[in-house]
């Protein structure tokens, strides 16, 4: 293997590409497959070079300014005949002789009182500024907008990109920055030195200028492209039903799938449908309270910031007060149990008639409202969504849905397991399992309302749309399915022990715990980077300019909330024993999808991040599981 030359930290002068200038760099690393530098410049840009394009400080000397004609006794002649224009016989004397040219008696005369091994050097700063260039962005680019570079430039590298010309319009204007080489004397201030310069280039009516910029690539489609999301849309409610109908069987075993279904017309009932639509707007109501603070989301395209009301652990408190209240009055929760096909029923058809409004109304959407998911294609933007931020005045269509009606209602759904299962199996007092379960999962659901406002930095909210895919995972998957341990406890009971009971509960704190610390660095991280409690931690510089962590929670696994929530689901689970596999269902669906949410996340901050973020994928080699993906 070939040694390296320079080493990591290094300062040294790079060739800028295409250029014969040298600027200071800094060595970041070194590829000793490509054997390519990675270098930072004082701007911020990170490039690969080549070793024959670095060259150490040293051996660039400071260049002598002047005239090499002539000797410092003649530059000090000239000086003092200069000086000696004040008397009338030298004015008329330099009339007489060629321009430019000193006379015989001053240059005389300044030899004579200087010794002439006396050097007189002049130094000037050569100061470079590079500033990258800034382009308005086209289309729906966020990556673009941020700044962020599309692909790593190499040194000398050829590379072979369709182009296309786009003409400005008439009234057009775009802003581009140059590079300054401008000589600087030593006493100039070093807040002159630091300073930008720009130029703006105004588009002249008469005479159109083009740019050239790279042709979009196709965007690759999730989920198994247009084939995948319609076997999502039309599986899922299927396979949800299926796993209801095998959950009240008396022997839920997979040797007896299909289970009996039943009449079609019995799923329907007009009752039911109303009760859901009363849920959803009171819940509606709740988030519409002025009460609660207001924060901002993450920039949008345009660089506005939207505003949103944090106010979804209010809600719940109003809810668990109208659920109390109405249990004092003996309204009779066991009819949610007794239909709960019919709910899941209603709820499937509310979200299908909620994805169809979303998608129409995302016709009438500014461009740079949409989601950067969105392809263009007719299914798949049905699925994904095509609107990133849907909204009727101030009510967040989104947002409500993924907090409020399906996550409260999940609590709901659990409250009314248990007191079913008291009421079928003719018990005093709910069994330990679902005492458990019911405990588990209400922590999570009044963590995720406390911390609200970490809901603002998810994929969910600032790259997905709005479509068929989050309308039925909110209102529809999380109360249906995420409860379906407690569904699993009515019917089939469990008896644990408190030995038992201990393991458990200690298992879900350690989840708990993994799962609450990872989250809260990273979200105390992203507002104040600066903040002093974070300052132990190790971090890598980004061409975005924002940082990544290498240490604390984010240096054990490169998602330990996803692990800390996995353990968190495992838990959940184990109070209903062994017997069947049917209440695991949650841990393996949970699994593929924050696996596949996982690869998501890593194209997304692979083409954001660039190679900082495969330095950090070289720091932290594990994805989810310690030692083993």
């Amino acid at each position: 293997m070939p040694s390296r030359k320079f080493a990591d930290g290094e300062v040294v002068r790079g060739r800028w590409p295409g250029s014969s200038l040298y600027y200071e760099v800094e060595i970041l690393s070194h590829d000793s497959k490509s054997q390519l530098y990675t270098v930072k410049y004082k701007d911020g840009t990170e490039l690969e070079l080549k070793e024959s394009d670095i060259k150490p400080l040293t051996s660039f000397k400071q260049r002598k300014s002047g005239s090499t004609s002539s000797s410092p006794s003649r530059r000090r002649g000239s000086r003092g005949s200069r000086g000696s224009r004040g008397s009338r016989g030298s004015r008329s004397r330099s009339r007489s002789r060629s321009p430019g040219r000193t006379p015989k008696n001053s240059r005389r005369s300044a030899s004579a009182s200087h010794q002439p091994d006396i050097k007189e050097t002049r130094r000037e700063i050569l100061e470079v500024k590079l500033t990258p260039l800034i382009l308005k962005p086209f289309g729906n680019s966020i990556s673009i907008y941020n700044g962020e570079p599309e692909h790593i430039e190499r040194n000398d590298i050829p590379r072979k990109n369709t182009q296309e010309r786009f003409i400005l319009s008439q009234d057009g204007s775009y802003i581009s920055t140059e590079y300054s080489l401008r000589p600087r004397r030593e006493e100039i201030k070093l807040k002159e030195i630091d300073s930008k310069e720009e130029k703006v280039v105004t588009k002249e009516p008469t005479s159109p200028r083009t740019f050239e910029v790279t042709t979009p690539q196709k965007k690759d489609l999730e989920f198994g492209g247009v084939p995948g999301v319609t076997l999502i849309m039309l599986g899922l409610p299927v396979f949800l039903f299926l796993l209801l109908l095998m959950c009240k069987q008396k022997d839920p075993s997979l040797l007896k799938f299909p289970p009996p279904l039943p009449n079609l017309y019995d799923l329907w009932e007009t009752r039911v449908c109303g009760i859901y639509l009363l849920w959803f707007f009171v819940q509606a109501l709740f988030s519409l309270l002025p009460i609660g603070k207001v924060a901002e989301g993450t920039p949008l395209v345009d660089g506005r910031r939207l505003k949103y009301r944090l106010n979804g652990f209010y809600a719940f408190i109003l809810t668990s007060a109208v659920i109390g209240t109405s249990l004092f009055w003996g309204v009779e929760l066991y009819y949610v149990y007794n239909h709960f096909l019919q709910f899941a029923l209603a709820a499937t058809i509310f979200s299908v008639i909620l994805s169809i409004y979303l998608y129409a109304r995302s016709w009438k959407a500014p461009k740079d409202e949409l989601s950067p998911a969105s392809a263009g294609n007719a299914v798949y933007d049905f699925f994904v969504g095509r609107e990133l931020n849907p909204r009727i005045g101030a009510f967040d269509l989104k947002y409500f849905c993924e907090l409020r009606p399906g996550l409260i209602g999940w609590v709901v759904i659990n409250l009314v397991m248990l007191l079913a299962e008291m009421k079928v199996q003719n018990r005093a007092a709910p069994s330990l399992a679902m005492i458990l379960v019911n405990s588990f999962q209400l922590l999570y659901v009044v963590d995720a309302l406390w911390n609200e406002e970490a809901v603002l930095t998810t994929m969910d909210i600032i790259h997905d749309g709005f479509g068929f895919m989050l309308a039925f995972g909110d209102l529809v998957w999380v109360p249906f399915i995420y409860s379906f341990q407690a569904f699993y406890l009515v019917t089939h009971p469990h008896e644990v022990s408190w030995p038992v009971a201990a393991g458990i509960i200690a298992l879900k704190l350690c989840g708990y715990v993994i799962f609450r610390c990872a989250n809260s660095q990273k979200n105390e991280f992203r507002k104040n980077p600066t903040n002093p409690k974070l300052a132990h931690l190790k971090t890598i510089h980004t061409s975005t300019g924002k940082n990544l962590l290498v240490s604390g929670w984010w240096g054990f696994v490169r998602h330990p909330n996803y692990l800390g929530d996995l353990i968190m689901a495992l838990a959940w689970s184990l109070p209903c024993g062994f017997n069947h596999i049917l209440p695991y269902f949650y841990v393996i669906y949970f699994t593929i999808l924050l696996v596949h949410r996982e690869a998501r996340d890593e194209h997304q901050c692979k083409k954001k991040y660039g190679l900082a973020w495969e330095k950090y994928c070289q720091r932290v080699p594990y994805r989810i599981f310690p030692y083993i993906y």
